[in-house]
């Protein structure tokens, strides 16, 4: 059953920090898998399925803070998408 945190943010930023590159790439991410989990949410009566739930059991409500929790459990992961080669023949 998960636990009530005694701070305000949860988890600490300095957690979030870690796992990714940088605060931009943390923003991104976060941003991301928050809309995924709101379009979760939002398609549940439909029962179509397509989108991901969230990966963590959370007492958070909102979809920030479950995508927050997830990165923090390494649940998911930011990936360098390959650089596209520039030829222009």
């Amino acid at each position: 059953m998960p636990q009530a945190h005694d701070s305000m943010m949860y988890p600490k930023i300095e957690t979030l920090i870690s796992k990714v590159d940088s605060k931009f790439k943390l923003v991104t991410l976060s941003a991301a898998r928050a809309r995924q989990i709101n379009a979760y949410f939002g398609q549940l009566g439909e029962g179509l399925g397509a989108a991901i739930p969230p990966q963590v059991t959370s007492v958070a409500r909102k979809p920030l803070s479950i995508a927050f929790e997830e990165i923090a459990a390494d649940k998911i992961r930011a990936v360098d998408l390959p650089e596209e080669s520039s030829d222009a023949a």
